[in-house]
């Protein structure tokens, strides 16, 4: 293991609920603790990508309060009080925030991955070589790392990244100026972005080391500097959950783009991802996903057909079956004692049915 490595510290950001995937994802149970694919969950799949690269005693995991329980299940590898839950929800500001306080804390102004827990990237050698060539630039330099994603249509989901020059590139990985974070579009302004050739994806995954984010928040959101900073001191002590409520009941919710980011005068730079990523953000992303059969039914599960094309059917239970006749373009989901049918381009209003 080189000498960055071993000052690597991952932190993977599993607050999500998840709503787009009722009813497989609930409030108990939101989507980064699901099984889409094969037999681990998204989270799960989030650690096993860190495997060989940071070991566990290095890898903290910021999540709901109502799920560390869960969370702890599902990675009995990490030490206790590595799973750290937030009492309640402020966005990603103050989940970056209090973890760059706790690295500081525990392993001093070590260079820190952020990462998603409910995405799916693969190949790993890939997304771990693209990790270390941003760290390698964050330990030499007072810069910020993000990841951009080459997009292959005009997206309206996702933020954009708006590259410069090459800034360097390291074996077959270019290094970017990120001159600007965009904001989801329209679709005119998509396809303009993506048309220009100079956007990306915004990824949501960053690297920095620990000091320099917690400067930026003390420059740029002093609320949260002032409120998060003094909890180092009460790590690992009984006063922590206590002063940790305090804490977050005094924050205001701000995503870090928002509050830093699109403000920061640190230098700020853009691996261009060599990796395949999706945000699985819906039912129809993870049909695209899914493999189809020879009408383009998307499945995972046993599907039994009459002149049915177009649709996705998931069933979380194995061995259970799905029957469909004379119908296109469904959205058909079973999980435990709860059903979901929906036409697909009706997918969004799940949220409206989970506030009705």
């Amino acid at each position: 293991m080189s000498a960055l490595e071993k000052n690597l510290v991952a932190v993977i950001m599993a607050g999500g609920m998840g709503t787009r995937f009722w009813p497989l994802s609930t409030p108990e149970r939101p989507k980064q603790f699901v099984t889409l694919f094969g037999e681990r969950s998204l989270l799960q799949m989030s650690f096993d990508r860190l495997r060989g690269l940071v070991p566990p005693e290095r890898i903290l995991v910021l999540t709901n309060a109502a799920h560390v329980a869960i969370a702890r299940e599902q990675l009995p590898e990490l030490p206790e009080g590595h799973i750290i839950g937030e009492p309640v929800r402020r966005d990603t500001a103050a989940a970056v925030a209090l973890a760059a306080v706790l690295v500081r804390e525990r392993f001093g102004d070590s260079v820190i991955l952020t990462l998603t827990a409910d995405h799916l990237i693969e190949p790993t050698d890939l997304f771990q070589q693209d990790l270390v060539s941003a760290a390698r630039q964050v330990a030499a330099a007072d810069v910020f790392y993000t990841f951009g994603i080459k997009p292959t249509y005009a997206a309206t989901a996702y933020g954009y990244l708006e590259t410069g020059a090459v800034v360097t590139r390291d074996g077959g990985i270019e290094h970017f100026e990120l001159k600007q974070f965009r904001e989801k579009p329209d679709l005119e302004t998509a396809r303009r972005y993506v048309d220009s050739g100079r956007f990306l994806w915004n990824s949501g995954m960053f690297v920095w080391k620990a000091a320099t984010i917690l400067r930026e928040i003390r420059t740029w959101l002093p609320g949260h500097s002032e409120a998060l900073e003094p909890l180092g001191g009460c790590d690992g002590t009984p006063r922590w959950q206590e002063a940790l409520e305090k804490a977050f009941a005094g924050i205001r919710p701000i995503s870090i783009d928002y509050g830093v980011m699109e403000k920061t005068r640190t230098p700020l730079r853009c691996v261009s991802s060599r990796f395949s990523w999706s945000d699985v953000g819906g039912w129809p992303a993870l049909g695209d996903l899914l493999a189809r059969d020879s009408r383009g039914n998307a499945v995972r599960g046993t599907l039994r057909a009459i002149d049915a094309s177009g649709n996705l059917v998931f069933s979380e239970a194995p061995g259970e079956t799905v029957a469909l006749i004379g119908v296109e373009g469904l959205i058909v989901v079973r999980s435990g004692n709860r059903t979901l049918v929906a036409r697909k381009e009706d997918a969004d209003r799940i949220r409206e049915l989970l506030e009705s």
